[in-house]
């Protein structure tokens, strides 16, 4: 089953930097920013309707979301991981095999500034 939407909470301090993270991070992805609440909500996405939303409603330290995003090679997953790391994110897991997971999963981990972990991960075999 796909992934409908997912909230990505932050503070509101921290919500424009937070949408601008998520520009640059997601744009390996093919995803750009599709709606936006002024100071309050962004969402994000890869075809008319977004998938990933960002939302100024969080207390400083009530965050911490897990999301995994399904990418159509390997490659695409080290771009998301450069990108991400280029943008401000932290490394939580260089992209690679898991095959504690999955035999054929690769994947890459980032924390993003609110302590986020957004993965993103491809199941295919790759030749």
């Amino acid at each position: 089953m796909p992934i409908d939407h997912v909230l990505i909470k932050t503070t509101p301090a921290r919500f424009d930097d937070t949408v601008k993270y998520y520009e640059a991070a997601l744009a390996p992805l093919g995803y750009s920013k599709l709606k936006e609440v002024p100071n309050q909500a962004a969402g994000f996405g890869d075809g008319p309707v977004p998938d990933i939303w960002v939302f100024a409603g969080a207390k400083e330290g009530d965050n911490g979301a897990h999301v995994a995003l399904r990418a159509k090679d390997h490659e695409m997953v080290r771009k998301y991981h450069a990108a991400a790391l280029a943008a401000g994110g932290k490394d939580n897991g260089a992209p690679g095999p898991r095959a504690n997971i999955h035999p054929d999963y690769y994947g890459a981990f980032v924390h993003d500034m609110n302590g986020n972990n957004i993965e993103v991960c491809c199941n295919e075999p790759q030749n």
